[in-house]
């Protein structure tokens, strides 16, 4: 029998992973290497002990597509969709390169809401409209939704989600809707949805309003990190024998007798372009879906109807740690979700058609729309504040027109996948919950069209357990912390983010020199990341710093604030690692501050602050321009963190460097190290009106016992 038997010195108890696993591990050609004292060891019938093969480095996968090997499919687009596709024609034995312009999940795939769903309101749609499309739609996506927390066990749970009933002829509705949610999920539901009655719904959800509250029903869906899970499946791909690459540009189309046979692609990291012949071309580019069909026929009319969906981040007290909540009707229609993410709460989202653009931004109109419903369902004793949004950002959503139907004003309810005179084959629209069953019919559509002989013909990817899936179990993080002495919260994370591969990054931690935590430098205050992530992420195929700030740790998507200050270690730690010079690593930091800057909503923060009106009385005025001059002391007409930290001393409170300088640069409105009196002034009006959260600077700025004047309230 082929079992993993886990021998450790030191360990107090033996994990075994059985024979799927096994059979799985061997496959993709990965045993993980516990530490240097703790090993596993695989053995099979003839007593092999096979070794950990780590992934192969980006340079290895380049040297490879020297050759003038024709593969069987490239894939453009590193997408869940895309990464979906290259893992499933990988695992059916054919010969498979996968071409991401940025990094993996860098769109849309990281911007989501992160809920795996398979879609209560399509459902009510199916029912009410007697639509048989949209009921199959639902009943795939749960389907997937069940699959997906299978093979990603780490990395996908089960989530409670409230609706909350205000009027109790709605109640017999919502609860029809939520039944008939589980009854179509069958064998495959989650959980059973439930009702509660006032007093428990405030139980389970106290922030939530009291007025004209009846009672509320919960239903399930899966959640995830949504970049995590993206990166997994594309790691998987290379298991098992696909070649991916990020920050791979695909600049041309190759065409003999007018059918596509290969792609020309350049790599932006060195500036290198290679050509790669190819039997079959997918086009998995989300909302770049248009700019790849123009460029194998210029001609084309474009089907892709983008949309922009902003969602926020505000802190944990917001939401309780384990229950989410839905507003299935705001008020112009839309959906809002609330839920708890990663030890924060994210909201959203919104639905605005924009352009397609590589660096999408949230707006403040957006922002503004998601606190304004926000306040319809929260207590009033909880302040809803715009300081309070951590981090805002916008996924551009890939609606499509199906080219197939002559009403071409119509969106597709699904995905589409259109095939091109020149065989070009593109995979369009759906959602991330789909990816998988998107990929199968994608794959299954190549080797028909374009004559692929792959090694196994059905889809393998039901049931494949993804990167680090294999073997885990939720006591995962207590070895991890008997084995390395990792701080619990630490060997949380790592568990949910890398399962079993969580024993290689303890490995690369650094000591701390504390009895406990003893192994895991923390990268941020307050966060569970710890510096040995970025040594990992390098061998993951992370090659920027807004790779790591973004995706690899969700930093930039959870506090602006905490992702800048860190900006500067991770380049530090990273250049080590690739060899980056001075010049390289200045870059880096500049471009990772660009985009936590213009992607991340500081600069839509920065902005609103600039434009509210300087209404302060001749009193004020006067009153804040002193305090302004006394925490100056030298009159230079500026104030620096210096001073900042002088006057921060001299009252009393003792505040460390990191959160100094995060204080600071949150009111340094232009980025020039300076506070001039505009910004103080901005400063204090935004404090009255809630655009800042609380901390030392902005309590020395109106502090109760200096007879300035009170807030009027807040915004």
């Amino acid at each position: 029998m082929a079992m993993f038997l886990v021998k450790a010195v030191g360990l107090t108890s033996t994990a075994l992973i059985g024979v799927a696993g096994y059979r799985q591990y061997k496959r993709s050609g990965w045993i993980a290497k516990l530490s240097d004292e703790a090993t596993v060891y695989a053995a099979n019938e003839r007593s092999e002990i096979p070794h950990y093969e780590p992934l192969p480095t980006r340079a290895a996968q380049i040297s490879t597509l020297r050759s003038d090997k024709i593969y069987d499919v490239v894939v453009i687009g590193g997408g869940a969709t895309g990464c979906g596709v290259a893992l499933d024609s990988a695992t059916r034995g054919l010969s498979t390169v996968l071409l991401e312009k940025y990094d993996f999940s860098s769109g849309t795939s990281s911007r989501s809401t992160k809920l795996i769903h398979g879609g209560v309101r399509y459902l009510q749609k199916a029912v009410f409209n007697l639509d048989i499309e949209q009921y199959k739609m639902v009943r795939e996506a749960l389907h997937e939704r069940a699959n997906l927390c299978k093979v990603a066990p780490h990395l996908a749970y089960h989530l409670p989600i409230m609706l909350p009933i205000y009027k109790w002829y709605k109640a017999p509705y919502f609860w029809a809707g939520i039944k008939a949610y589980d009854l179509v999920a069958g064998s495959q539901k989650l959980r059973s949805s439930y009702y509660l009655n006032f007093q428990r719904t405030l139980d389970e959800f106290p922030m939530l309003s009291k007025d004209k509250l009846k009672c509320s029903l919960v239903y399930y869906d899966g959640a995830h990190d949504d970049a995590r899970t993206n990166v997994a499946l594309a790691l998987t791909a290379v298991r098992n024998g696909a070649v991916a690459l990020n920050h791979a540009e695909v600049t041309r189309l190759h065409k003999t007798d007018q059918r596509l046979s290969g792609v020309r692609f350049k790599d932006s990291l060195t500036g290198e372009e290679f050509t790669i012949r190819a039997r079959c071309v997918v086009n998995a580019t989300g909302p770049f879906t248009d700019s790849i069909r123009s460029m194998d026929r210029p001609e084309v009319k474009p089907i892709c109807k983008p949309s922009s969906g902003v969602h926020i981040v505000l802190p944990d007290y917001y939401s309780p740690a384990s229950m989410g909540l839905l507003d299935p009707e705001t008020s112009d229609g839309r959906v809002i979700f609330f839920l708890p993410w990663l030890g924060r709460t994210i909201a959203g989202t919104t639905d605005t058609a924009c352009p397609v653009v590589d660096n999408p931004a949230p707006t403040e109109a957006d922002i503004q729309f998601i606190l304004s419903e926000i306040r319809n369902y929260l207590s009033p004793e909880v302040r809803i504040r715009r300081g309070d949004v951590l981090s805002a950002w916008s996924g551009i959503r890939p609606l499509v027109m199906n080219p197939a139907k002559t009403d071409t004003q119509s969106l597709a309810r699904n995905h589409i996948i259109e095939v091109s005179p020149s065989n070009l084959i593109t995979i369009a629209g759906g959602k991330w919950t789909t990816y998988r069953s998107m990929a199968k019919e994608t794959i299954d559509k190549a080797i028909e069209v374009c004559g692929l002989n792959p090694r196994v013909a059905q889809c393998q990817t039901d049931g494949l357990v993804l990167e680090g899936g294999v073997g885990w179990s939720p006591t995962l993080p207590i070895r991890l912390v008997q084995t390395f002495g990792l701080d619990s919260d630490v060997a949380k994370h790592l568990s949910a983010t890398y399962g079993v591969g969580a024993y290689e990054v303890a490995r690369k931690g650094a000591p701390t020199g504390l009895h406990r935590p003893a192994i895991g430098i923390p990268l941020a205050a307050g966060f569970p990341y710890i510096e040995a992530e970025v040594r990992h992420a390098v061998a993951e195929y992370a090659a920027t710093v807004v790779d790591v700030v973004a995706r690899r740790t969700r930093l930039a998507f959870l506090s602006t604030d905490a992702a800048e200050m860190t900006v500067d270690r991770i380049a530090g730690i990273m250049g080590d690692e690739l060899g980056w010079d001075a010049k390289r690593t200045r870059e880096e930091i500049k471009k990772a501050n660009e985009f936590i800057y213009l992607e991340m909503g500081a600069k839509t923060k920065d902005v609103a602050m600039q434009s509210l009106p300087l209404n302060l009385t001749p009193t004020e005025l006067k009153h804040y321009t002193e305090r302004f001059n006394h925490i100056d002391g030298r009159n230079k007409g500026y104030i620096t963190l210096a001073d900042v930290r002088g006057f921060l001393y001299s009252s009393g409170q003792s505040v460390s460097d990191e959160q100094l300088m995060r204080i600071f640069g949150s009111v340094d409105l232009n980025r020039n190290g300076l506070l001039e009196l505009s910004e103080f002034l901005t400063l204090v009006v935004a404090v009255k009106g809630d655009y800042v959260m609380a901390n030392p600077l902005s309590a020395a700025v109106m502090p109760p016992q200096s007879g300035g004047p009170k807030s009027r309230g807040s915004k």
